[in-house]
């Protein structure tokens, strides 16, 4: 069976963060996404999905760290039904995301930081770069004004004979 699920959507409150007995971290948040569609007589409707996220490990602490009530946010992970028993003895039931990956989108100059960070469950993270490194750096010229000059860099060559590669 095959149980993935992406949303895009903003938090609607910040992020608790508590550790496990283990001492793995595991962090709660509340998603909003939002669904804008037209109905059959022509006026617009806008549908909202909540839904609660788990993420643990290093991921639950940057989300703690860098996100906030409104944050935008993507999640990718998996389905999970949750069940218990109410103080009344009634059962309940409600689905969550279980993360594996969480990417905040957010611009730099808002309260969450734009940086990408994958946890699996209770397994760590890989950080993915956010800033791709520009090769270009402005140099003000002799006129007073800005010129943009392109620093060479330098990559040596390797020759490799296909005798000596290994498979």
């Amino acid at each position: 069976m095959y149980n993935k699920v992406i949303m895009v959507g903003n938090l609607t409150r910040d992020v608790e963060l508590r550790y496990l007995p283990s001492g793995s971290a595991l962090a709660t948040l509340g998603l909003a996404s939002n669904r804008r569609y037209k109905k059959q007589d022509g006026s617009q409707a806008e549908e909202v999905c909540f839904v609660d996220v788990k993420l643990f490990g290093r991921a639950a602490e940057v989300a703690n760290q860098y996100l906030r009530k409104g944050s935008k946010v993507l999640i990718e992970g998996r389905l999970t039904l949750e069940t218990w028993t109410d103080q009344t003895g009634s059962k309940k039931s409600k689905h969550t995301i279980t993360a594996e990956g969480m990417q905040m989108l957010d611009s730099k100059g808002s309260s969450a930081q734009d940086e990408s960070y994958a946890g699996q469950h209770e397994s760590g993270y890989t950080q993915q770069p956010s800033a791709v490194h520009n090769p270009y750096t402005s140099k003000e010229s002799p006129q007073g004004g800005m010129n943009t000059q392109k620093y060479e860099q330098n990559i040596p060559e390797i020759n490799i004979d296909e005798d000596e590669i290994p498979f």
